[in-house]
């Protein structure tokens, strides 16, 4: 029998047996905290420019520069989109995943923005699984990001999140290429691109400016919690769950690498002034709602509001969120965050 890891040194041990709040079921609220509107944002650069505290060194990732590698009215598709809508691949780095197809309307207003980040275990997925997701977002008159970054596979932590900020500043930069608001957008993630999502959302120090709020379906926001959840199971997906942590960490483990995963958990790093946040959970999911409800717990001590949400049944990410009622709940969750 394998025992739960504990680093007393990062209080990881707190976070992954702390008592979790009270949640509500059938996609009903879990516990809203107002408070008032957050510190100003501050500017940030490049990715690679800035690290957290205790953060692993980087991987080096270039200046992002658009590059647009394909144009088409519509990916995969025959028929075009509801009002013109193109949609172009670009280049915001030199990797070859560092790519993002951009849904957009070529006209001269300026719309909301949402980024989104496909989940994969961190080691697989692509864009084009969320690509009906970015056509229904497209539909309702926003400019859509849609995400691939570099994997487990290619490159270890920070990497993935230092691409997730790359690609949101190289469409800050270049807004009006893309009719898009430049300070009005929204970030959402499903399963490890949850992770991603709320880690941006959190990130203190590289503060987004004009991040209305943040979206994670089935996130994996305690890696911490899901190393501790794969370590006595015989649940496949949380044994998987559970070595894709460690891959994401370079292939270490939390006793080996404390600050790679201090780096990695998401709770640790919530302070004043963080995204709005809403999450999303499956009741018998392998990814539990403890993981929303931890962070949520952390952001209500800076006053910033976290809404968790379940729906009942085990569907994981994309089914999730392809049952009735969710799309519309994050939807209408993500019309009151944007201007």
């Amino acid at each position: 029998m394998r025992a739960a890891v504990t680093v007393s040194a990062l209080a990881l041990a707190a976070l992954a047996s702390g008592p979790a709040m009270a949640h509500a079921s059938s996609m009903s609220l879990a516990v809203h905290v107002s408070a008032a509107s957050p510190a100003a944002p501050v500017a940030a650069g490049s990715a690679s420019a800035a690290t957290a505290k205790g953060d692993p060194t980087p991987t080096p990732t270039p200046t992002p520069t658009p590059s647009s590698t394909s144009s088409a009215p519509a990916t995969g598709d025959s028929d075009p989109l509801t009002g013109g809508t193109v949609v172009d691949t670009v280049a915001y780095g030199r990797h070859t995943l560092q790519r993002m197809d951009v849904w957009y309307q070529p006209d001269e207003l300026k719309r909301p923005g949402v980024f989104l980040i496909h989940g994969g275990w961190w080691s697989s997925g692509d864009k084009k699984q969320m690509s009906e997701i970015a056509r229904s977002y497209a539909e309702l008159g926003y400019t859509v990001f849609n995400l691939n970054y570099r994997l487990s596979g290619n490159a270890a932590w920070p990497a993935p999140r230092a691409d997730t900020f790359d690609a949101i500043a190289t469409a800050r930069k270049h807004a009006a290429l893309w009719s898009f608001d430049p300070n009005n957008y929204v970030v959402v993630g499903f399963s490890a691109g949850g992770h991603l999502a709320t880690a941006v959302g959190t990130y203190g120090e590289r503060r987004l400016p004009g991040l209305r709020g943040v979206v994670g379906v089935s996130p994996v926001i305690s890696p911490i919690t899901a190393y501790n959840d794969g370590a006595d199971t015989t649940d496949g997906y949380r044994l998987k769950l559970r070595e894709s942590t460690i891959r994401l960490a370079g292939g270490c483990e939390p006793v080996e690498c404390p600050k790679v995963w201090n780096s990695m958990e998401v709770p640790l790093h919530a302070s004043r002034g963080d995204a709005p946040t809403l999450t999303l959970h499956s009741e018998e999911e392998f990814v539990p709602v403890q993981h929303s409800l931890r962070l949520q717990e952390r952001l209500k001590r800076f006053g910033v509001p976290m809404t968790v949400l379940t729906q009942p049944g085990a569907d994981h990410s994309s089914p999730m969120y392809r049952q009735p009622g969710v799309a519309e709940t994050v939807q209408e969750w993500i019309a009151t965050r944007l201007r």
